[in-house]
């Protein structure tokens, strides 16, 4: 076991697919000599010459090009600058890449779109209401979509080299702040399992259930709260789409209490179907109302003072699970 970032898990995971198959390549604005708007690429075109390619200032080209070559039996894993470039793209992810080969049969029985969407997404770097968004529950509702939604170094590549693997187009979310964050990364080649939450802290009063940064700031949140007697398990989800809601409600059956947090806007956000999706698996076993801690229903600020207004912290996150407990 190693310890290296996400941005450095993220690095080896490409550039290991791309050796082991030469028919992955990754496209997108300044992800070859620059090494990416947050270095992630880095060193990747010095290596694999012919399988980096920079793009043009147009998402709609970037993803155009990427569901052509993945029809045509390619492995194409765009990189779009930031996630809030998914709206400028928005048709080739919902109405090409994911339906088309429902329809067309372009390969056998119209099955294979190998396509990886890299998209980085999140608040925290001040960089306004336009370049800062979480807006995976706008595309859960895509038929042929999977959406994965990691926050470890491990799940990050691990997640990334199974997604390069398969047969279906992906979107892969980043969080910007992750980047940065270390962990134990596993030796050698090995792959994480699409649809498989995992349990980061087991416990037995309340289940939160996290996404990305929120699971890191969860997780500081259940330090805490274990100095008063309070035991949080915090789970994270992994993917959203298909969602592991088994492990989920494994969980909720034990503590009888949830607790959903995630970055996003609160009306809508995509923990909203995680809840519905506890109700409808493990209500039975529910002792209280979920409770959901969430962004508020604002644009986010370019203000470095009003941006950490907005963003959730450990003490919301504090204040959730005190509220679930009653």
């Amino acid at each position: 076991m190693r310890e290296i970032t996400v941005a450095q898990a993220i690095n080896e995971a490409l550039a290991e697919e791309m050796e082991r198959n030469p028919e992955v390549f990754v496209i997108g604005e300044d992800v070859g000599k620059f090494g990416g708007c947050f270095g992630v690429t880095a060193g990747l075109i010095q290596r694999f010459p012919k399988q980096v390619i920079d793009s043009p200032i147009s998402e709609t080209a970037i993803m155009g090009l990427s569901t052509g070559a993945a029809y045509m039996g390619m492995k194409a894993v765009p990189e779009l600058m930031f996630s809030d470039f998914t709206s400028v793209a928005a048709d080739y992810i919902v109405n090409q890449a994911t339906k088309s080969r429902y329809m067309a049969g372009m390969q056998e029985e119209g099955k294979v779109c190998g396509m990886v969407l890299r998209v980085p997404n999140g608040a925290g770097i001040g960089a306004a209401a336009q370049h800062s968004q979480c807006l995976e529950a706008l595309f859960m509702n895509i038929p042929g979509l999977k959406i994965l939604i990691p926050s470890t170094p491990a799940d990050y590549k691990g997640l990334l080299k199974t997604a390069i693997r398969g047969s279906d187009p992906v979107l892969f979310y980043e969080h910007k702040l992750l980047y940065g964050v270390k962990g134990l990364v596993p030796d050698g080649d090995y792959t994480v399992p699409i649809c498989s939450a995992d349990v980061k802290r087991e416990g037995t009063d309340v289940t939160v259930i996290a996404t990305q940064m929120m699971l890191h700031k969860s997780l500081r949140a259940a330090e805490k709260l274990a100095k008063e007697g309070i035991s949080v398990e915090v789970v994270d989800p992994r993917s959203l789409k298909p969602l592991d809601i088994g492990t989920i409600a494994k969980s909720v059956e034990k503590t009888g209490r949830v607790v959903l947090v995630n970055e996003a806007p609160c009306f809508g956000n995509s923990v909203t179907e995680i809840g519905l999706e506890i109700a409808e698996h493990a209500f039975k076993f529910m002792k209280a109302a979920p409770v959901r801690v969430c962004g508020p229903d604002t644009p986010i600020p370019f203000s470095p003072v009003l941006e950490k207004e907005w963003l959730v912290d450990e003490d919301d996150i504090i204040a959730g699970i005190r509220k679930a407990l009653g």
